[in-house]
């Protein structure tokens, strides 16, 4: 990792609490958007395999969203430095607005799997910016409480997506599912372009354009070739072969790019700690299990059990509910206890045990029996889950929290996007012969008919008996060949190796975004700003920090003194000049209020007043410089565990506390009423 720092041009003038909750409720626009898109359009895809045909292509429809989201997370980041981070969230949601209106016009599969990949690229941008722009506009204090509603949003879409694909699909067209969408990002467009501030990077980031390309088409030619094997083409063909030969060759030279790369997308030393390594696995796998499961689960439902696209999606709550049942459970005994080990261990068991359960329902199997089923399934993946995250960032140099939180999470989505692949290609290689054979069978039944849940749903009992096995038997085996997955899982989770857990890592482990999972700024110093936030968080309950610090800084100052200081430094540094008009009007009082304690501090000596304001002398820097070193030194304290050994991320985290400390002076200071010190 470099160790250049991507710091504002100037920082960004602090927001009022109005208008932050406006800038926050655009930011939670566009992740609603982007991740309720990931499960939307599960319940949907039986209704559009019957209108658009092309069964066997049905996961393409998920794949694709998913693998161009992973590349677009990869991307995103470095853009935003390079352009602005308003900018991409901006131009992602008008991809996304592109990629929405082409699947809902869709005339064909192959051009709704096109489209999705459009929805997916501008999805991931929409993620990794709405996160970054968190980091931007939230003051770093309160960043916890709003990571907390912002994690909660991802956590309802997942539980409301289903249902809502469900609604449109019964009572409008599965292309509402994705029509939807375009009001509500335009909106959001104007929202971003009224209220979040624009912050750019002064360092050029370096892109590295040829990995991202690499693993992209690597991935891409292995999904294909286990989506094609069999189907489109045989196994022993030309083509499969050489789509898997071509996957061997572009993933080899991915890793031969990344052991050069400057600013490498997936650092290969990460791979040197056992602790990465096995949470990238096991995130593979929950990925694999979780989203590959919950495609095919509402596709079980409605043709088995005859249910509607909205009840089908009611019905999966269960599962969802049972993942954030163990997901909020762990966090809490993981913040408890600092212990984490036995989590995923038991959770791959428990996956393992529920999607073994849901391979033996049929068309007799009761509502609650199934119910049993996803829960079993939903609180093992919970248990695996939680933890991964944690861990890594737990374990990492605080340099390396950037590439190695945004590498487990392109694991997670590699195994969902694997997951749905193979869980289709299974289906797929089930339901052909089986069906064909229900239908000879039967003969009064048309494919037609019979791909179409609505219509196999008005078929008497004896005719749609056959055909209804055919699909519960499919599904059953998916779910049955899935199970020595989530077994390797629990093998592998055996070798995750415990440590003492950090302060900041045990504070935020209840967050309810990494319960579900949530995407992760890739930017390191958003991470580590976390990881201050959290430890503040923390440090607060035993009471105000500011004195404390104010105190072991041996600085003179009183606290209004320290305040007026901390002002003239930060508007200073935010508009290249102090005024006692500016300061007031900022803190919304009249200038006589906060008079009386400038006419101190310029008394003492700490400032002087020259024509374009107010200026710190060297007395007052000094001051300031002490405060700053006060704070630095509590940071130090609190973030323990780092790697000072290599110089470079050394200066990196320098600076990046040093960013801290400034915005950590004003929030203490502002939040002190002057006149009272």
């Amino acid at each position: 990792m470099s160790g250049a720092v991507a710091v504002a041009e100037r920082a960004p003038e602090p927001l009022s609490r109005a208008k932050t909750n406006v800038v926050f409720a655009t930011i939670v626009l566009g992740m609603l958007l982007a991740a309720l898109d990931q499960t939307i359009v599960s319940t949907a895809l039986p209704t559009i395999v019957a209108d658009l045909g092309e069964a066997g292509h049905m996961a393409w429809v998920v794949t694709a969203y998913l693998l161009a989201e992973a590349v677009a997370t990869a991307l995103a980041g470095k853009l935003g430095d390079l352009f602005g981070r308003k900018l991409i969230f901006q131009l992602s949601a008008l991809v996304f607005i592109i990629g929405s209106m082409i699947a809902g016009l869709a005339n064909g599969m192959t051009l709704l799997i096109v489209a999705r990949g459009i929805q997916g690229f501008g999805a991931g941008g929409l993620m990794v910016t709405a996160m970054a722009l968190i980091a931007d506009t939230i003051p770093l204090r309160q960043r916890g409480k709003y990571q907390g509603a912002l994690g909660a949003v991802f956590g309802v879409t997942t539980v409301i997506g289903p249902t809502l694909g469900g609604l449109f699909t019964d009572h409008a067209s599965w292309r509402w599912c994705f029509y939807v969408n375009v009001p509500v990002a335009v909106i959001m467009i104007a929202m971003a372009a009224r209220t979040i501030p624009r912050v750019r990077a002064v360092v050029k980031p370096i892109i590295d354009y040829a990995g991202i390309g690499l693993v992209a088409a690597g991935v891409s030619c292995l999904i294909l070739g286990l989506e094609w094997g069999g189907q489109e083409y045989t196994w022993g063909s030309a083509t499969i072969i050489g789509l898997f030969a071509a996957a061997v060759l572009l993933l080899a030279a991915f890793v031969a790019v990344e052991l050069r790369a400057r600013e490498p997308m997936l650092p290969m030393s990460l791979f040197r700690s056992r602790v990465f390594t096995v949470c990238s696995i096991l995130s593979f796998i929950v990925g694999f299990a979780m989203l590959g499961s919950m495609t095919y689960l509402p596709a079980y439902l409605q043709y088995v059990n005859g249910v509607s696209a909205t009840a089908s999606g009611i019905r999966t709550l269960p599962l969802v509910v049972g993942l954030f049942i163990t997901s909020i459970l762990s966090g809490q005994v993981v913040g408890k206890t600092g212990r984490y080990k036995y989590f995923p261990i038991v959770g791959t068991l428990v996956m393992a045990l529920g999607l073994y359960l849901m391979s033996t329902m049929g068309r007799d199997t009761g509502v609650w029996l199934e119910s049993l089923y996803m829960l079993v399934l939903g609180l093992g993946l919970g248990l695996s889950m939680q933890v991964l995250t944690i861990v890594v960032q737990n374990t990492v140099p605080y340099a390396q929290l950037g590439t190695a939180t945004s590498g487990v999470t392109f694991f997670r989505t590699l195994g969902s996007t694997f997951g749905t692949a193979i869980f289709g290609t299974l289906y797929t290689d089930q339901i052909g012969p089986k069906l064909t054979d229900a239908l000879t069978r039967v003969r009064v039944v048309s494919p037609e008919v019979a791909a179409d849940p609505q219509s196999l749903r008005a078929l008497p009992s004896e005719v749609s008996a056959p055909i209804i096995d055919a699909y519960a038997e499919s599904i059953d085996h998916v779910f049955l060949w899935v199970v020595p997955v989530a077994l390797a899982g629990f093998v592998v989770a055996w070798f995750l190796k415990e440590v003492p857990l950090r302060d900041s890592a045990r504070a935020g482990a209840t967050d309810v975004g990494e319960g579900f999972s949530m995407p992760e700024s890739p930017d390191c110093v958003v991470l580590l700003e976390r990881a201050v936030s959290d430890t503040m968080r923390k440090a607060h309950a035993e009471g105000p920090i500011g004195p404390r610090i104010l105190a072991d800084s041996g600085s003179g100052l009183s606290r209004g003194e320290a305040w007026a200081l901390g002002q003239v430094y930060m508007h200073t540094r935010i508009r290249g000049t102090a005024t006692l008009d500016a300061i007031a009007q900022r803190h919304k009082v009249p200038d006589e209020v906060i008079e009386p304690i400038y006419d101190r501090v310029i008394g003492r000596g700490y400032l002087a007043e020259d024509g374009a304001g107010l200026r710190l002398t060297d007395t007052g820097q000094a001051e300031v410089d002490r405060i700053q070193a006060s704070w630095r030194r509590w940071l130090d304290t609190e973030l323990d565990d780092w790697d000072c050994s290599d110089p470079v991320d050394r200066a990196l985290l320098d600076q990046a506390l040093q960013n801290i400390a400034a915005k950590l002076l004003d929030e203490e200071t502002r939040e002190r009423e002057p006149v009272r010190a």
